[in-house]
């Protein structure tokens, strides 16, 4: 079955954060690739001269970004994504325009009712200006620590905001925080789809940005279909899983699941 795979990063973190992992699949018999957001420059240093580049851009039209993408492989490949990547790879999912599924630690779709301390914490950055949902915008170091590297160092987080961190748009966010409250959200996916592939939700136990509790309550979202809908849980691990130093702990169960699921990477 399909062996392409389609990496979607969140808000906050350059594409280029994913080539270790597109080196990773390679070795493994995948081929990875990892586009941009819309308005996302080919370099960090690029999109942090030039956020507005990426401002107003909502769920609908992110999702509709990477769905043009998909389009172009022969079949239907496999997403793979972090945080607000995750979310639109669950949304693809439903749409069944791709084949299997992976959402580390993903936003909260439409319907996910906790909301920790935590999280609006994290959030705050955006959510705390109503005119960050035209804007886009970046984390600070000591945002960034508190949000993904909470588990780390701090010279390991600080080394990780420096290489990746990005402006992003903040119109996600607030889309995703009015989710519960508009029939229509942009944050809606479609859980109860039986035809679809197989998906994993993951969780970091340590999340700040997107805590445990709300990771498990959007795979109960999905219990009244009868497709596959696994989850996992990284013991100990923050928002920064997919780019600090246990990222390949995070690979290897996401390969290992696609294995199982009969998404095997042919011979390198």
């Amino acid at each position: 079955m399909a062996a392409d795979i389609v990496l979607i990063h969140g808000l906050w973190v350059s594409h280029t954060s994913w080539q270790p992992w597109v080196e990773y699949f390679a070795g493994n018999g995948y081929r990875a690739i990892a586009p941009r957001w819309p308005g996302e420059a080919d370099t960090v240093e690029a999109t942090r001269d030039n956020p507005g580049a990426q401002a107003g851009f909502g769920l609908d039209q992110v999702t509709e970004h990477f769905a043009a993408v998909i389009e172009q492989f022969p079949n239907p490949p496999i997403a793979i994504g972090h945080s607000f990547g995750g979310l639109i790879a669950q949304k693809l999912l439903g749409q069944n325009k791709v084949a299997a599924a992976v959402a580390i630690d993903p936003a909260p779709m439409q319907g996910v009712k906790p909301l920790p301390f935590a999280q609006l914490r994290s959030a705050f950055p955006v959510l705390g200006n109503p005119l960050n949902w035209s804007r886009a915008k970046g984390l600070t170091r000591k945002q960034f620590r508190y949000g993904f590297g909470n588990t780390l160092t701090e010279s390991e987080s600080d080394s990780l905001w420096e290489k990746w961190a990005i402006p992003s748009p903040g119109k996600p966010l607030f889309e995703v925080g009015t989710a519960n409250f508009i029939p229509s959200s942009p944050a809606k996916v479609d859980t109860s789809n039986t035809s679809r592939g197989p998906l994993l939700i993951t969780a970091g136990t340590a999340d700040h940005t997107v805590p445990l509790v709300s990771v498990r309550a959007a795979f109960k979202r999905y219990s009244k279909s009868s497709a596959v809908t696994d989850f996992h849980e990284f013991d100990g691990h923050g928002h920064s899983l997919t780019v600090d130093h246990r990222w390949p702990e995070v690979a290897d169960v996401a390969r290992s699941w696609l294995a199982d699921n009969g998404f095997a990477g042919t011979n390198p």
